[in-house]
């Protein structure tokens, strides 16, 4: 930790991240982006000045000793490189970059950028890569005349909330490898992480007594709260607890039980941040995530609680994607 604190200090890298920071805050958010002379960039590699070092030297030896095949190796070479300086200029040049909007994912798991590289030239661009800036982790893929590419790359979000897409690379050192051409994407898309739901959570919370249901439903264990009766000819598949066919199941019985509706309308299962049991608002949050997960994969209703916000008790797709964005967002 001590070393990694004396390299942020380093005047060298503070200068380089407040220039870094600067040309990025520069860059306008787009999710498509078309690669021009103005906004791609080229620099030779470390390759490329061993090659100008030994031209240079094979220049100076030719000149001493009047070496004829030394002028033509040299200027050669020379000419190999200036083509390829070109050609790897022009393979970025041109290319329309195109970004899908990020799906929500869990704090924890790395989130998907899927990118599309369209190209209307007549010939196809070889070793073209992206990547997060920075991260050094590339996804390569040749873009076929006038045609488009696919990709895929990935960032680890550090926090859960809406945030913005990080700065992204795109480079080729095509044909070569002695020069580098690169650009830097800014896009404009935004991710929403969610929690990361809590491992091991414990059983679902008994239910509350619905207004008018008259209370007299008493709660049960985990998704059962709502409690249960024998299987009736009809029953939705939903309304099966399918656990405990499987306990009833593993006791040799073919019983089968499904989950009493009566009960259901004189409770409602609210999923409450008071109830949590935790300190903290980010254990909180993880522990009504994996309640929220649990009671949809049950097929429930349930509400939601969190501070400053409150959802009615539902079920369904849209309410649970609901409930993560109210928990992500809190």
């Amino acid at each position: 930790m001590a070393s990694l604190a004396l390299g942020d200090l380093n005047p060298l890298t503070l200068a380089r991240r407040r220039l870094q920071q600067w040309w990025q805050s520069r860059l306008p958010f787009t999710d498509t982006l078309a690669l021009t002379q103005r906004n791609v960039y080229i620099l030779p590699t470390g390759a490329g000045w061993m090659l100008a070092l030994t031209l240079a030297v094979l220049l100076v030896a030719s000149i001493n000793y009047q070496l004829n095949l030394g002028y033509l190796l040299t200027f050669l070479l020379a000419g190999s490189a200036a083509v390829g300086m070109h050609m790897c200029h022009a393979t970025l040049r041109g290319l329309e970059l195109h970004l899908a909007p990020p799906q929500p994912q869990f704090l924890g798991t790395p989130v998907g950028l899927d990118i599309r590289l369209a190209s209307t030239r007549g010939g196809t661009r070889y070793g073209i890569g992206v990547a997060v800036h920075g991260a050094g982790h590339w996804a390569w893929t040749d873009v076929p005349a006038q045609g488009s590419a696919s990709l895929r790359i990935a960032f680890q979000p550090a926090r859960r909330g809406l945030q913005h897409v990080p700065t992204l690379t795109v480079q080729t050192l095509y044909p070569l490898g002695t020069f580098r051409v690169w650009s830097l994407w800014r896009p404009a898309a935004q991710v929403l992480v969610y929690p990361a739901p809590e491992v091991g959570a414990p059983p679902l919370p008994p239910g509350e007594p619905r207004a008018g249901g008259g209370g007299a439903a008493p709660s049960r264990g985990a998704g059962e709260f709502d409690g249960v009766r024998p299987y009736r000819r009809g029953d939705p598949l939903k309304l099966v607890v399918w656990k405990q066919v499987a306990r009833a199941a593993a006791r040799g019985s073919d019983d089968l039980v499904s989950r009493d509706a009566q009960q259901a309308q004189q409770q409602a299962l609210w999923l409450d941040a008071q109830r949590t049991g935790l300190p903290t608002l980010d254990g909180r949050l993880s522990r009504l995530c994996a309640w929220v997960l649990q009671a949809d994969r049950m097929g429930l209703e349930y509400g939601l609680r969190v501070p400053g916000a409150e959802i009615a008790p539902g079920g369904g797709e849209a309410h649970r994607r609901r409930c993560l964005e109210a928990l992500a967002l809190c």
